[in-house]
């Protein structure tokens, strides 16, 4: 059911001379909006500017950037307007979702990092974008828990309580407080985070859309993830914080005055609109990097690594596991994952699942465990991050359905949690990377598809809708293109209309089979210098990569990245399908093998060393 008080802002106004008039202006603002199909959306220029605005029918992108260049006062016409994968073309705006975020890019030929992020005054937004200090962006009743939360913090901002900027990690995060002066909530605006254009931590350099920390998860989309991940914890299994996307105003965020990170000029504080994520605070007394894994229940960290294996999350470590002591039970501790935003990448990446090595990996999952499992559908998911996160990528969704089933059929088979998340993790064999044992399931099943004419390349290429993924790639192109070996999975019924299969470069290799397939382990290494740059970089702690890169806070350079052995997203729909299927079939002797590598291991390390 739609809960209409998410559609209107969380109380009346907090910045500008003229507040709104009450409760019952909204409401009937809000059934006025309802009666005449309009639509709030959320608009971000790629320098982190944002305005709210409602849609009518007749409106469309023309008169969407022409708002935005009267609001802004900067020049819209060689720009484009995308909503997620989408490009909105020929005005059609019937695509777009209420409480929507849509982002306005510049074209790749006119774009210049001078070009100011312009802030408008608290009364210019007043007068252009009638909204409350923190609006929520979705209607849906599982983000109730948190409109208390925003109430509260409207409340202490007009007690002038406020904000605080959060001094560890390397984007922008702010504690909101309430009258009391407590943390309740920690917000992380989207063009803070590293090398957006806003960070105020000197780590800019690129425009939101644009390959961040990981080419693989964009910048200023990392708050999506951390929605997605709260969503997709089903019955507060995991005990992620709950999780939103908002539009809030404060003069507490950062503004530069360019892509290049240079504060700005002016001297008093600018009051800015910002689309963020936001979390609720949970108190808790310190991290699991400051604390022995011994003490934590094996229940707590079997659920956090089902998400995790889930959303095939690539920066799991002690420090966003929060650690919260249980009153009165002595010894005993509750954990509290955060900070999701690397998660669910657009490509299969390497994981970082910390709690590998911890001894309660290895202990098999509980009946209550096993049933959670079973009973998760990955079609149902995809179908609600769709509706709940109409922005979210298909590539970012096709990673999510793999993993799914890939733990589903692993928790089928029997094996524990490490052993799930080893088959996930890669090794590095003669100084190289090779795939992991998930990425050579996949890079069978896409070889088993070249083999079989199963589809008409005419038919596809000719009737297949489904995906319109019309977005420039050629950032992703320039980061994958390196000099490290890939393995190639080439699409036989490819016609390169997808731009989402651009993500890795592909270039010839010599070891390639006639289907287009390099299968040899000892092939797919990369050079020693890149892997042990990449393995620096992914399996260090945050703080420690931080003080890494503190040397040069410029994204001109970006993370070195490990190899990308495995395309998702060069096929079709109905290529898509066929592939879950052969991929499923093979499961089982990959898991069967891993069983056999197992209780290996353990006769080698039961017996005694002869010298």
């Amino acid at each position: 059911m739609a809960m209409a008080v998410f559609k209107s802002p969380i109380k009346g106004e907090f910045h500008g001379p003229r507040k709104m008039e009450g409760k019952e202006y909204k409401h009937h603002h809000l059934l006025q909006r309802q009666s005449s199909g309009r639509r709030r959306v959320f608009v971000q220029t790629e320098t982190g500017c944002v305005l709210g605005m409602d849609l009518d029918r007749s409106d469309n992108v023309h008169t969407v950037k022409k708002r935005l260049q009267i609001a802004f006062n900067f020049p819209t016409e060689e720009s484009s307007l995308t909503f997620g994968d989408l490009v909105l073309k020929n005005d059609d705006l019937s695509v777009v979702r209420n409480d929507s975020p849509l982002l306005l890019k510049r074209n790749l030929m006119h774009r210049s990092s001078s070009t100011p992020c312009l802030s408008p005054t608290g009364n210019d937004l007043q007068r252009k974008d009638l909204s409350g200090p923190i609006e929520i962006l979705s209607h849906s009743r599982c983000f109730l828990s948190l409109k208390q939360t925003g109430n509260d913090i409207v409340e202490a901002m007009k007690a002038g309580v406020e904000p605080i900027l959060v001094n560890g990690g390397m984007g922008g995060a702010y504690y909101f407080r309430n009258e009391k002066g407590q943390s309740v909530a920690i917000v992380k605006p989207t063009d803070e985070e590293p090398f957006a254009p806003n960070n105020p931590k000197g780590f800019t350099g690129k425009s939101l859309g644009e390959p961040g920390l990981k080419p693989s998860v964009r910048v200023g989309e990392t708050g999506y993830r951390e929605v997605a991940a709260y969503l997709l914890d089903y019955d507060h299994f995991a005990n992620v914080p709950p999780t939103a996307l908002v539009k809030i105003t404060h003069s507490v965020f950062n503004v530069n005055d360019g892509v290049n990170g240079n504060r700005s000029r002016e001297k008093k504080k600018l009051v800015s609109s910002k689309i963020a994520s936001f979390q609720k605070f949970v108190a808790h007394d310190f991290d699991a990097s400051d604390h022995g894994t011994s003490s934590f229940p094996v229940a707590s960290v079997h659920r956090i690594g089902i998400l995790d294996v889930r959303i095939l999350n690539t920066d799991r470590h002690g420090g966003n596991l929060l650690v919260k002591k249980l009153d009165g039970r002595f010894g005993q501790v509750e954990l509290i994952p955060i900070d999701h935003g690397l998660c669910l990448p657009e490509t299969l990446e390497d994981p970082y699942f910390e709690w590998i090595h911890w001894p309660q990996a290895s202990i098999p999952f509980s009946e209550e465990e096993l049933s959670y499992i079973r009973n998760l559908d990955p079609v149902k998911d995809c179908e609600m991050l769709r509706r709940e996160l109409p922005m979210i990528r298909e590539a970012c969704l096709r990673v999510l359905a793999l993993c799914t089933v890939f733990l589903k059929e692993a928790a089928a088979y029997g094996l524990c949690l490490a052993e799930i998340g080893e088959m996930m993790t890669r090794e590095f064999h003669a100084g190289g990377e090779v795939p992991s044992g998930l990425e050579m399931v996949c890079i069978e099943a896409k070889r088993l598809i070249a083999e079989v004419d199963v589809l008409s390349p005419k038919s596809d290429l000719e009737g297949e809708t489904e995906f319109q993924f019309d977005l420039d790639y050629s950032d992703l192109d320039s980061v994958y293109s390196s000099k490290t070996q890939t393995v190639i999975v080439k699409n036989p019924f490819s016609n390169g209309r997808s731009s989402l299969g651009k993500l890795e470069e592909e270039e010839e290799d010599e070891t390639e089979d006639e289907a287009g397939l390099a299968l040899s382990p000892s092939k797919l290494s990369t050079s020693t210098k890149d892997n042990k740059m990449g393995s620096m970089y992914l399996n260090t702690p945050r703080d420690e990569t931080e003080r890494t890169l503190s040397s040069h806070k410029s994204a001109n350079v970006l993370l070195p990245v490990s190899t990308n052995f495995v395309k998702l997203t060069d096929m079709m729909e109905a290529e898509w399908v066929v592939f879950l299927e052969k991929f499923q079939e093979l499961l089982d002797s990959a898991f069967a093998e891993r069983r056999t590598m197992t209780l290996r291991s353990r006769q080698r390390l039961g017996t005694s060393c002869q010298f």
